[in-house]
């Protein structure tokens, strides 16, 4: 089993609905996924409350030790693949998370600031020796502001000495993400020939790529999700 945690300290960096966009664009990839939540807010366990699907399954865990067991019993019952939703501002539940994952992935919006705010994130990250991504998120849908907002990522992240861990494609911020929250689906359900679902089925190319190279070359099962447009 694999397991993806999304981390990060700054709230408002679209954590849950990435978790949401990249469970179900994985189960359609033919992986057998279940949904860890950690965030008391709730916003992944009332998206699946929306759902009349009984897939993914949404668990919530409440520690380090609840995390752990619930990922076991994951395991137990043929899951391959868990992502973990955490919280913003609580370290110890989300070093947990992180402890306990393959790939942690740090959502940030398209300015300096919320990389530099990723910095503990980033601490804690590098202290478990976990493998990471930034994804940035909610970048604007139209104009040039998207290549200047991969150009002030890139100034951050020289600073923060992450270069080379920018996964692709940028998610862009659409109607149709929230609109599918709103009635318990993801994008690439309610939108499927749309750009976002494009995006994302994109982005979950590039993570289980970095985190299996191998099983990205010998696709379990007949999907074919849209071309990847960018190199990872």
């Amino acid at each position: 089993m694999h397991t993806i945690a999304l981390v990060t300290q700054k709230g408002g960096s679209g954590k849950s609905t990435l978790a949401i966009g990249l469970a179900i664009a994985a189960m359609q990839d033919g992986h057998v996924v279940r949904l860890l939540e950690t965030d008391p807010l709730g916003t992944v366990s009332n998206w699946s409350h929306r759902r009349t699907q009984a897939e993914p399954a949404v668990e919530a865990a409440v520690s380090g030790d609840d995390i752990e067991q619930k990922l076991q019993a994951f395991e137990r019952d043929g899951v391959t693949l868990a992502i973990i939703d955490t919280a913003g501002g609580d370290r110890v539940t989300m070093q947990a998370a992180i402890s306990a994952a393959d790939l942690c992935l740090i959502p940030a919006r398209p300015s300096p600031a919320d990389i530099e705010a990723a910095g503990p994130t980033l601490r804690i990250i590098r202290d478990n020796d976990k493998p990471f991504a930034f994804v940035l998120n909610q970048t604007p849908a139209r104009g040039n502001r998207i290549a200047e907002a991969a150009t002030s990522l890139s100034d951050a992240a020289t600073e923060l000495n992450v270069m080379g861990v920018l996964a692709l494609p940028y998610i862009a911020l659409r109607n149709d993400q929230q609109d599918a929250l709103g009635a318990g689906l993801s994008v690439t359900e309610y939108a499927r020939s749309g750009k976002s679902a494009d995006e994302i089925n994109n982005l979950w190319q590039w993570v289980w790529r970095k985190m299996s190279p191998v099983a990205f070359e010998q696709p379990a099962v007949a999907y074919e999700p849209a071309e990847l447009r960018v190199a990872s």
